[in-house]
């Protein structure tokens, strides 16, 4: 049955996004962002197939990818701000949310403040659903969009590298990386939290 959701998702994604080109990586980020779990893992590696063959621009298609992450991510934030927690409980079956989904990403947010939204972008099924929770405590709107994209933009950058690395095999690792992201996600923080630390050193 996963493999043959994971199949229809990776049609849709490979149909829109060499019908539409980088609007259609901006557009199909902008929906997993949005609390729609069109994933990522699949959206990326094939925008990374397309560098690989020279009709996309690694940057450019790094860009579409992170732009499209703040727009959905601006759009869930601001459902959460207006229509709050009641909205999602009457309406988010519709977008295929779950309470479950809901209120674990409640607790992180409340638990780590803010930065969850930054950490949140890197890690599985948080990343899809962590606007929600940010627009119903009424995070700033700035801050909000100034993480979701430091929070995207590596893990835009190494998926779509998985991709052109693999090449025209970019989705033989698709039925596994639903269950590898964790682990992608935890190596881009220690890679991340290693850089940063390093340029504190510099500095002192």
């Amino acid at each position: 049955m996963l493999e043959g959701l994971l199949g229809q998702l990776g049609e849709f994604v490979v149909q829109l996004i060499s019908s539409l080109g980088y609007f259609g990586v901006f557009l199909a980020m902008a929906i997993e962002s949005a609390c729609i779990p069109l994933p990522s893992e699949i959206i990326l590696p094939f925008t990374g197939y397309m560098v690989y063959l020279g009709h996309f621009d690694f940057w450019t298609a790094t860009l579409a990818a992170t732009l499209g992450n703040l727009f959905g991510g601006v759009v869930a934030y601001y459902v959460g701000v207006r229509g709050g927690r009641p909205f999602i409980q009457r309406y988010g079956h519709y977008i295929f949310i779950k309470e479950k989904e809901l209120k674990w990403t409640e607790r992180l947010f409340s638990k780590h403040g803010e930065v969850t939204v930054l950490v949140g972008r890197m890690l599985p099924i948080i990343r899809t659903f962590i606007s929600l929770p940010a627009g119903i405590a009424k995070m700033n709107p700035v801050k909000m969009a100034v993480y979701t994209v430091l929070g995207a933009l590596p893990w835009c950058m190494f998926l779509i590298i998985v991709g052109e690395k693999l090449g025209a095999n970019w989705n033989s690792l698709k039925p596994l990386f639903h269950r590898l992201d964790l682990l992608i996600g935890i190596l881009l923080l220690f890679g991340i939290g290693y850089w940063l630390l390093m340029r504190i050193k510099h500095r002192r």
